[in-house]
């Protein structure tokens, strides 16, 4: 008679994680890093006022497959506004950006291998469903570019990008679940986008 026995937690720990799929990076990467670049999207240095949209807080580790930290690894995010502009010269609807916005950040993961951006909830534009782009740089290992997108956003279903990941798993990685995060700032969203290398 088979008898079967459970996992050990140690070999439920080595079981490797879902690697985050790469997406395009998209005609927006920023042109020229603007002189603001720090992980607050949300406030550009010298200006008293504040982005338009929902503060929204995300954080995450940068994990190899076997979720051991990637230490050294540092993050990029970039978006468009609360209007659906990016700060680009390609994009047609510059008279309309928030220039109190800085849709560009970058941050340095921490000894516990950690990121942290506080920006604004992503928004949809024409053919697109709210996404933030993501770029991480891992010494050693080259860079992935993709894209988080939000959980319970009914426009994910009619994403051409988004669905192009035939995995679901993977697909699922890259959605995130936002909360209100009263204990970090109140008003404001918060959300966990873990991303895993293929290391």
């Amino acid at each position: 008679m088979f008898i079967a026995l459970p996992l050990r937690p140690s070999l439920l720990a080595a079981s490797p994680l879902v690697v985050t799929p790469g997406q395009s990076e998209g005609p927006f990467y920023p042109v020229r890093h603007p002189a603001d670049a720090d992980a607050d999207l949300v406030r550009v240095q010298g200006q008293a006022a504040q982005a338009v949209g929902k503060v929204t807080h995300i954080s995450g580790r940068i994990l190899d497959k076997r979720g051991g930290l990637v230490p050294g690894a540092v993050v990029e995010i970039w978006q468009c506004d609360a209007n659906g502009v990016y700060d680009h010269p390609d994009d047609r609807g510059q008279r309309r950006r928030d220039t109190a916005f800085q849709g560009y950040g970058r941050a340095q993961v921490d000894a516990a291998g950690r990121y942290a951006f506080r920006t604004i909830r992503p928004v949809a534009y024409p053919g697109r469903t709210p996404h933030i782009h993501f770029k991480v740089h891992a010494p050693g290992a080259g860079r992935l570019t993709t894209q988080m997108y939000v959980a319970g956003e009914p426009r994910n279903a009619a994403d051409g990008l988004l669905n192009s990941i035939r995995d679901r798993r993977a697909r699922e990685s890259l959605i995130v679940r936002l909360d209100e995060a009263a204990d970090i700032e109140p008003g404001a969203l918060k959300g966990t986008f873990d991303i895993v290398l293929d290391l």
